[in-house]
């Protein structure tokens, strides 16, 4: 997952509304998001290479994203950062006390930034450069491979859609999908400074990246309601960004 907009308790029907992109190399095996049948409770997408998952929520009332964090000069010899969603999503511990704890081991991950949401608080959780925990206040936030609402034009566009949605009262989704459809990448002017080279900024600088070895895999849309109700859609892409099948799962929160 390369780029997310969440809306934390800025919704009357929904206290958390998600919408994001998993960008990917193609040929990497994945699952399309589902019940776990080793975690039942657990709702998400699955990376078969290390089991893990880049978002996805649990009927417990979490939900979680994973991104990498940008830095070809960083260490990538740590353990795979979508474990750190699929143990959250698993585990009960409140979701400030879990996020403290990984602080604490999470120098041992790849470069992440990690956004963990319960019944009654989010947390963001980052390793690069330096292990870091920040309370997320209730509002609309981005994040994309760089730092928490760094201002990439892709997270900009993505958080602004995000916004209209949520002042138009809307509950149909198709405007958000839509957003996470754009394939225009940023004006050179407005391209971050990552450390890679001119030609792949520009290609990763779209909110959907159309690529046959690597592109945009998945886009999804999870919403949380007040009242215990909850929906995860998933549009899956192959080489090229052809569409590769949709998922959509409705479920209850447990009480």
């Amino acid at each position: 997952m390369c780029l997310i907009a969440a809306a934390w308790l800025a919704h009357p029907r929904w206290r958390l509304l998600l919408a994001g992109n998993r960008d990917e190399y193609h040929a990497r095996p994945a699952a399309p998001a589902a019940r776990w049948a080793d975690a039942p409770q657990v709702l998400a997408g699955r990376d078969l290479e290390a089991g893990g998952t880049w978002i996805g929520v649990s009927e417990a009332g979490r939900a979680c994203v994973v991104t990498n964090f940008r830095d070809p000069r960083a260490d990538m010899g740590g353990r795979s950062r979508g474990l750190l969603g699929a143990g959250f999503l698993r585990d009960a511990a409140p979701v400030g006390a879990w996020a403290e704890a990984l602080a604490a081991r999470a120098a041992g991950y790849r470069p992440f930034n990690l956004l963990l949401f319960d019944r009654d608080a989010a947390r963001y959780v980052g390793n690069h450069p330096v292990a870091r925990v920040e309370a997320l206040a209730p509002g609309v936030h981005g994040l994309s491979n760089g730092a928490l609402e760094a201002r990439w034009p892709k997270t900009e566009r993505l958080t602004a859609a995000l916004q209209a949605w949520l002042a138009r009262g809307d509950d149909d989704f198709v405007p958000l999908f839509a957003a996470l459809a754009d394939a225009a990448p940023a004006p050179d002017a407005a391209l971050p400074h990552t450390g890679i080279d001119l030609e792949l900024e520009r290609r990763l600088s779209a909110p959907f990246i159309r690529g046959e070895r690597y592109g945009t895999r998945a886009s999804t849309v999870i919403a949380l309601g007040h009242d215990g109700t909850g929906v995860l859609v998933e549009r899956r892409f192959g080489p090229g960004g052809r569409a590769d099948g949709e998922t959509a799962l409705r479920f209850k929160s447990a009480a």
